[in-house]
């Protein structure tokens, strides 16, 4: 059997040289090679990262002149990875992210060998006192992190790919810019027939943050949502599952009325324009995710 092949892809804004100097350093230490490192510089220049100097595999720095947001950036990654035809699995980690173990990507290796229908393991993310936040659970409700097993979804911040899986799917919603995108991914995953693993052995280490210290959250995260749910959900759904989440957005932030005001603009925006490729989930897809515990209404 050939060893599958794993590159490590970083899309960075320019504005954490240490922390990617970190996170280069903590790959480097990794006890399997990657044969491939990409680093894209969304809309910035690159600084020149030390870390670099001491890299098992092949560098390839890349810098836009336009910020095309956390998927955008990615899908360009994967494209340099697809034109040197050489890997068969890719890790994308956030930049301010730390690889503490040295054996995880072998372990990845291992994963996505023993199971050649595995499309897509997330990671667990913990901060720097081994406390993961519960949004950061691929479950619903107060789950033990440290419980892995299929899922319906992924983290965002540490998680591998096949690329035989996006070969099938296709990349990241670029046009999502941030939120959501990761589960626009994981339902074209599911409805594939990818299987997505949540493999909690596989730690990043990652600060504590909250996704609302982006500006543009609320607006965009309601946009998302309903682009969301017009791409990829049987039309029965689409109601159902808008319905939840206003009456959860209206709980949740009935103390924010600017949030509420910016969130409920996104969802206009999100219904007024155009959401991309119509490309429904089946009933058999809806019937899975209920399975594994989340419907897709949730």
């Amino acid at each position: 059997m050939t060893e599958l092949r794993i590159a490590v892809a970083v899309v960075t804004m320019g504005n954490r040289p240490a922390e990617v100097d970190a996170l280069l350093e903590s790959v480097a230490k990794q006890d399997l090679a990657p044969a491939r490192i990409v680093v894209v510089g969304n809309g910035c220049p690159l600084p020149e990262f030390a870390a670099r100097l001491g890299l098992p595999g092949e560098f390839t720095p890349i810098e836009l002149d336009e910020n095309l947001g956390c998927p955008g950036g990615r899908n360009v990654a994967l494209a340099r990875l697809r034109d040197f035809g050489d890997v068969d699995v890719v890790v994308e980690l956030d930049d301010d992210g730390l690889l503490v173990d040295a054996d995880v990507l072998r372990r990845v290796r291992d994963l996505y060998t023993a199971d050649d229908r595995l499309g897509i393991v997330g990671f667990r993310i913990a901060d720097e006192q081994g406390e993961t936040q519960q949004r950061h659970v691929p479950r619903v409700g107060r789950s033990d992190p440290l419980r892995g097993g299929y899922v319906t979804g992924f983290l965002g911040g540490g998680h591998a790919l096949r690329m035989a899986m996006l070969a099938e799917t296709g990349d990241w919603p670029a046009e999502f810019f941030f939120a959501h995108e990761e589960t626009d991914l994981a339902w074209r995953a599911a409805d594939a027939g990818w299987r997505i693993l949540y493999a909690p052995e596989l730690l990043l280490q990652h600060p504590k943050t909250s996704p609302a210290r982006h500006a543009i959250y609320y607006r965009v995260n309601a946009r998302n949502r309903v682009w969301l749910t017009r791409r990829r959900l049987p039309l029965a759904l689409i109601p159902v599952h808008l319905g939840v989440w206003v009456l959860l957005t209206l709980v949740r932030n009935r103390s924010s009325p600017a949030g509420l005001r910016a969130w409920f603009g996104g969802f206009l925006e999100g219904l007024r324009e155009p959401a991309g490729e119509r490309r429904p989930m089946r009933w058999r897809t809806v019937w899975g995710l209920c399975r594994l515990g989340r419907p897709p209404v949730i």
